[in-house]
């Protein structure tokens, strides 16, 4: 990056490259990731390049890079790693300043070094499984698989490697000393495969799940199959009370006369879905649904939960007759009680944890109409509250998953957030959020129509029908103003759920910022959200074609990712 000399004396960062010699490479790894999580200028492209020095970061782990250091061949692409790198903290560090005199001065050039910048630390996440090849044949067999390649991938890590769609070789991965072969050219969708989402259930695992949860949570406990099937009087449709996803959930009433919600899952459940669910069994909130027992038998996996009598805020909302249970009080205290329960999920369970499917079918309402979230097959818990994952399953429901998600299969707590906003305007309003993917929509009529009345000061118009005049109009504006921020396209122009929780309770001081306009429908057409396949890189990412072996067993906290490039 010779040519570049002139772009840092501009920054001010030539200095700082060289403060930054002493620091191996996993230092500078960490230092450019945090600096990208700081940048407000380029935002996207420094959290792209820092996602690619995270791949490096994470196969720079596996090696023994002390013992590396030592040999002149092994050596010298490492130093030249570092330098690449010291070069990505300066572009990322300059990024964290927003002044007009540098922004006009770099402009489209920062962005060109940024794209640079990433093909080069490309070309070492190609090179550093290399250096551990070479490095193997000075006598560490023991980091060495039956097919000759260094064990990249151990318990516990959490590692991207970029593949061509292109690429015909096959990528063979060690499970619980079973080999799976996954045929990259086969797979169905472009962006990012967690095989650890794929999984699927396996017996002595989830038993073994099972019994620790059990262990460490109170009043948790094993059910027997007699149980449950005496509960249900053996599964009737008549008991039927929900369906989706991997699952029946079935009405039962235990020997003590307790009522009961039975989810009965399917075989095309994973071993995600399923200890996903067990997140309730450790959560203990108000606003959250109560998990009180399993059962494993054969082929069956039930999980059993507490019976919420009012059934579910969509049935209140859309049936005419039921909805009339729901004057605006009512409307508010339930909307406040999801805010906190989701709160509890996002900051105080201490696991930021995200739903990930959070809709008006997940808030269920006991006898006294207080919300409870249910499902938490789709939840996952984070590394922070600011991070960042990606997936090709993506689930949810349409109109109420954020834009980043849909397109891209990238979820945050963020993604919880836009979810909220709808799930706030559909309760106010009584009306569905179609999105209108034909033309582009990424937000929906609902939001699209909100955002008009807001701007022209109508939000009066939004209020269901049903209502009359029975509603506090100070509420209505405060409570859309606040779901409209929510719903906002750019997951950084959404509020935490710490503060949309004060700003219900009205406790925060001053205006309300003004949200944004959602951007214009296309003309004409476009298609539909399903041609949009999630991807977590760049467009113009590189190709890497390696085949990657690992003999460590992947456990429910591994996730061992396959990144796919879009064709071109």
């Amino acid at each position: 990056m010779d040519s570049s000399s002139g772009m840092w004396a501009v920054l001010g960062q030539a200095s700082n490259v060289a403060q930054l010699v002493g620091v191996d490479a996993l230092g500078l790894v960490s230092m450019v990731v945090q600096a990208a999580l700081a940048a407000r200028r380029h935002r996207d492209a420094c959290r792209r390049l820092a996602q690619h020095v995270e791949v490096v970061g994470g196969l720079l782990r596996e090696l023994e890079l002390a013992e590396l250091m030592r040999r002149e061949a092994t050596r010298r692409p490492l130093d030249q790693l570092r330098a690449a790198l010291r070069r990505c903290y300066a572009l990322v560090t300059a990024c964290q300043d927003c002044g007009y005199l540098r922004s006009l001065l770099l402009g489209a050039r920062m962005a060109d070094e940024l794209r640079a910048a990433e093909k080069e630390v490309d070309l070492f996440i190609r090179l550093v499984p290399l250096i551990a090849l070479v490095d193997s044949t000075h006598g560490r067999s023991g980091k060495q698989t039956a097919e000759g390649v260094p064990g990249l991938l151990t318990n516990g890590s959490n590692h991207h490697v970029r593949f061509s769609r292109s690429v015909s070789a096959s990528i063979k991965i060690h499970i619980q000393r079973t080999t799976q072969i996954c045929s990259i050219a086969e797979q169905p969708l472009a962006g990012a495969l967690d095989l650890g989402e794929h999984k699927n259930l396996d017996f002595e695992e989830l038993l073994e799940l099972c019994i620790r949860t059990q262990e460490s949570c109170s009043g948790f406990r094993r059910f027997e199959l007699f149980q449950i099937i005496d509960a249900t009087g053996n599964f009737p449709e008549s008991r039927i009370i929900g369906s989706g996803g991997f699952a029946i959930v079935y009405k039962g009433q235990l020997p003590d006369g307790s009522m009961v919600a039975i989810k009965r899952m399917d075989e095309g459940a994973t071993m995600f879905d399923f200890s996903s669910e067990f997140l309730a069994a450790r959560l203990q909130h108000t606003n959250l649904i109560r998990l009180l027992g399993w059962c494993i038998h054969g082929k069956e996996r039930i999980l059993v939960y507490e019976f919420m009598h009012k059934g579910t805020l969509h049935s209140l909302i859309f049936d005419k007759r039921m909805g009339l249970l729901l004057d605006w009080s009512k409307r508010i205290d339930i909307i406040r009680g999801v805010a906190e329960g989701l709160l509890y999920l996002h900051k105080q369970a201490k696991l930021w944890i995200v739903h990930r499917d959070l809709k008006l079918q997940n808030v269920l309402l006991d006898h006294d109409m207080k919300p409870k979230l249910a499902d938490f097959g789709s939840a996952r818990s984070l590394s922070s509250d600011s991070a960042e994952e990606c997936t090709s399953r993506v689930v949810g429901t349409s109109g109420y998953k954020a834009p980043e998600y849909t397109s891209r299969g990238v979820y945050s707590l963020k993604t919880d957030v836009f979810s909220f906003g709808v799930v706030v305007l559909v309760t106010i309003s009584g009306r569905e959020n179609t999105v209108l993917e034909k033309q582009g929509d990424s937000v929906g009529a609902l939001v699209r129509d909100a955002w008009q009345l807001w701007n022209d000061g109508r939000l009066h118009e939004l209020v269901d029908p049903v209502l009359g005049d029975g509603f506090e109009l100070a509420e209505v504006v405060q409570y859309a103003q606040v779901a409209l921020l929510c719903a906002q396209e750019e997951p950084a122009d959404r509020p935490t759920m710490s503060d949309v929780v004060s700003l219900l309770n009205f406790e925060s001081i001053g205006l309300l910022p003004d949200p944004k306009q959602p951007s214009e429908l296309c003309k004409g057409g476009g298609g539909t959200s399903g041609d949009r396949l999630p991807t977590c890189g760049s467009q113009s990412s590189r190709t890497i074609d390696i085949t990657i072996t690992s003999s460590a067993p992947v456990s429910t906290r591994t996730r061992v990712r396959i990144i796919v490039d879009p064709e071109t």
